[in-house]
């Protein structure tokens, strides 16, 4: 099982478009994965919501939610069926906190919006992620994600240059496309869209899926030592009548 963190504490980063695809990616190719929503807003919860019965299974725990019916343990149980947890963090996490949530996260994804403000957020996380976190470059955990970027703006060079400063790898940009807000109404993910409507947002995610497979693969190797993930697994393409 492989634990995916989303984590940047400046709100408004990207961070539930990034869980919610990464979860309906991955429930598209057949896996049955778990989406913890730990930020007290519910943005994933309320999209898991408005997904259909028909569409491929997401378990939907709301972290955030302390119910006090049953212990904490089973709240956030993991189904033995689920291959991965994505897990969708709140904005303003302590410092302190950071240690005992990134202490069992196999990738940890930073996605990074083109500002000034979240510039210096992003520096400000990455820095808490080695010397809190303790989590060591050489361990390759962190990957970094520019959010909602505009590859011809100053802004977007700006942000690149400083994200090769931070010696962490920039797995793939992501365009500032409505494809994603047309996604989070529907409740689905992009790879439950129609294929020729999301192709260029499609070929973006593929470095950062073929980054998490990488990940995967070193997790427990000597379970499946003819699994090749040179290829991301690719879902079938969506009827006409399809999101």
């Amino acid at each position: 099982m492989q634990r995916i963190l989303v984590l940047n504490p400046k709100g408004g980063s990207g961070k539930t478009t990034i869980a919610t695809n990464l979860a309906s990616y991955f429930a598209s190719i057949g896996d049955r994965p778990m989406l913890l929503d730990n930020d007290p807003q519910g943005s994933s919860t309320r999209w898991l919501k408005k997904r259909k019965p028909e569409q491929a299974h997401i378990h939907g725990v709301s972290a955030f939610d302390r119910n006090t019916r049953m212990t904490r343990a089973f709240q956030l149980r993991v189904p033995p069926d689920a291959q991965h947890v994505i897990v969708d963090t709140p904005a303003a996490v302590p410092g302190q906190d950071l240690p005992e949530l990134t202490k069992n996260a196999d990738a940890i994804i930073v996605p990074v919006l083109p500002s000034d403000i979240d510039i210096h957020a992003c520096s400000k996380c990455i820095a808490d992620l080695l010397l809190i976190a303790k989590v060591r470059r050489d361990e390759h955990r962190i990957g970094v994600v520019a959010n909602r970027v505009r590859k011809n703006t100053l802004i977007y060079q700006s942000l690149m240059r400083f994200l090769e400063t931070l010696r962490i790898p920039v797995i793939t940009t992501i365009r500032d496309s409505q494809n994603y807000v047309r996604a989070a109404e529907l409740g689905v993910g992009l790879y439950e869209m129609k294929r020729y409507l999301v192709e260029p947002d499609l070929q973006e995610w593929a470095p950062l899926l073929a980054w998490l497979k990488a990940k995967e693969a070193l997790i427990a190797p000597a379970a499946n030592p003819g699994t090749s993930f040179a290829n991301v697994p690719v879902p079938p393409a969506m009827p006409e009548s399809a999101a």
